[in-house]
Parts: C-alpha cells; sequence; structure tokens
C-alpha cells in the first residue's frame, strides 16, 4: 500500500481513462484502489472524480480531474519529504 490512496469509483466517469495505470506508473508510492462504491450516490455519474488521502478531487472531464488528481498527489508528497 502506498503512502497516497486514490481511490475511484468502479461506475465513475474516470474509468474512461486507465488512471489506475497512470497513476501507478508516474507514483510508485500511491496506491490506486478501484472500489465498486464510494458512497457518494449520483456523483459518478455527474462528473469524473477521486477521494486523495480522503479529499474528494474533482473536474469537469476525466482529463481534468487526472491533472487535479496529480495536484493533490504532488501535494501529499511533499507533505512526507
Amino acid at each position: 500500500m502506498g503512502i497516497v490512496v486514490v481511490e475511484i469509483c468502479d461506475s465513475n466517469l474516470m474509468n474512461t481513462i486507465d488512471i489506475e495505470g497512470i497513476i501507478e506508473s508516474e507514483y510508485p508510492e500511491v496506491a490506486v484502489l478501484i472500489n465498486d462504491c464510494l458512497n457518494f450516490c449520483g456523483l459518478c455519474r455527474l462528473k469524473p472524480y477521486a477521494i486523495v488521502n480522503g479529499k474528494r478531487i474533482h473536474g469537469k472531464t476525466p482529463e481534468e480531474a487526472l491533472a487535479k488528481i496529480r495536484q493533490a498527489i504532488e501535494e501529499e508528497l511533499a507533505f512526507f519529504q
């Protein structure tokens, strides 16, 4: 398990890109968990989002959300350096 955890709902629009492969190849210290449900009912159908160490990160498109997820990961990793 990584020092940063990114959680994705299986029904989320983030799954239109290979979020797990992208994030884990760029950040070996990050664990991406794909869950059946993150209990934000309806949100996963409205916009792409992820939970990064307990904080909800979202964007209008999967690519925008990915950029924000990367930024949140960088902020979390900076805390450990």
